[in-house]
């Protein structure tokens, strides 16, 4: 255990090293002023600190201040040595930080005693320290093994949803990638765009409860079976709104609100403006623009730049105007998922009818 002693009278830095050195697992740092101490700080390491009071320059409970203003000693153990009994320097020594006190001239047996006591108090301080340091590693694996099993979950299900319609899978994690970016251009933290990406798959979860006869018709809808298909916003919500993971509380949001519309007009709850949830904002954008752009067995693609100019239009009545404001933002890194890949329905990224990125941004 390091201990730093400063003492500008020679003979006592020489007493109080010497007392020292005879401590078992009790290595020293003598300096002859307080100057020179500071000046070796923060490089120094020391588990206890003694201190004359009566010194040049700093007394002893200026050298403490000024040792205190490092973060690395604020925990530091500092014994005061003085021959002032006096109660009001005293109590200046505590409020600096000193713990205890040495009076000179130093009792050789009582610095014994006392130092360790302080050296066991250290040694305690110091493996309370390490348990605690230990335990935040083991709650910060635990928190990471369980944000992984949700992420795992989120996944999984988006997967089983897919065996219902074929095109589910591709268009949800599309879907996902689109949200995240047009999250970031909003100015959200990066963290919650990340939960955005990851919950954004299940808005359409609902949709294991609907018939097939419904889900896979090819055709148009009849308004009973438009009806029907409305109600996969409030089971994709009632399937995920119990857990206790806010990540999937998050998708129970965006599976309920996905479709609600800035004017009051969506469903299933017809709610309006700011009431509906941002993410379930951000979500209608991307998977509107999404389901514009991709073939279905019941219609057509979309040219990107039709789609673009559609969301655009429809800001103010469909849309958040700030949501579309950021998904144009957002579109030369969301034309980039799609020339990347991710949108494995569009052509190749070398195909010459590609849309220009900058011209779709623009």
């Amino acid at each position: 255990m390091r201990i730093l002693i400063v003492d500008d009278n020679r003979t006592s830095l020489m007493v109080l090293h010497k007392l020292a050195s005879k401590l078992e697992d009790c290595e020293p740092l003598p300096f002859g002023s307080p100057q020179e101490a500071l000046a070796a700080m923060p490089a120094i390491d020391f588990d206890i600190a003694i201190v004359d009071f009566q010194m040049p320059v700093y007394n002893g409970v200026e050298f403490v201040t000024e040792v205190m203003r490092f973060d690395k000693y604020k925990d530091k153990m500092v014994v005061i040595v003085t021959a002032d009994t006096d109660v009001e320097t005293r109590m200046a020594a505590l409020n600096a930080g000193a713990i205890d006190f040495l009076t000179k001239p130093v009792n050789p047996l009582e610095f014994r005693a006392r130092l360790r006591n302080l050296m066991a108090l250290a040694d305690a301080r110091a493996k309370l320290a390490d348990k605690a340091a230990w335990l935040r590693a083991e709650v910060d694996r635990s928190l990471a093994e369980i944000r992984e099993r949700e992420e795992e979950i989120i996944h999984r299900l988006a997967v089983a949803a897919s065996y219902k319609d074929s095109d589910t899978a591709n268009h949800t994690f599309r879907v996902g990638a689109y949200s995240e970016v047009i999250a970031k251009a909003y100015g959200l933290p990066l963290e919650l765009c990340f939960d955005i990406r990851l919950a954004a798959p299940m808005h359409d979860i609902g949709k294991v409860a609907i018939p097939d006869a419904v889900l896979l018709k090819n055709g148009k809808l009849t308004e009973g079976e438009f009806a029907e298909m409305q109600r996969h916003t409030v089971a994709g919500c009632d399937i995920l709104k119990e857990s206790k993971s806010s990540l999937l509380q998050l998708a129970a949001e965006i599976a309920g609100s996905h479709h609600e519309r800035w004017d009051g007009n969506g469903y299933p709850l017809r709610r309006a403006g700011t009431s509906i949830p941002l993410s379930g904002r951000i979500v209608a954008i991307a998977d509107n623009f999404d389901a514009l752009t991709t073939a279905r067995p019941y219609k057509e693609a979309w040219p990107v730049e039709r789609a673009v100019e559609h969301i655009r239009s429809r800001a103010g009545i469909q849309f958040d105007p700030e949501c579309v404001a950021a998904f144009d933002k957002a579109l030369p890194e969301i034309m980039r998922i799609m020339l990347a890949g991710i949108n494995n329905e569009m052509k190749s990224s070398t195909d010459p009818e590609q849309p220009n990125i900058a011209e779709v941004a623009a």
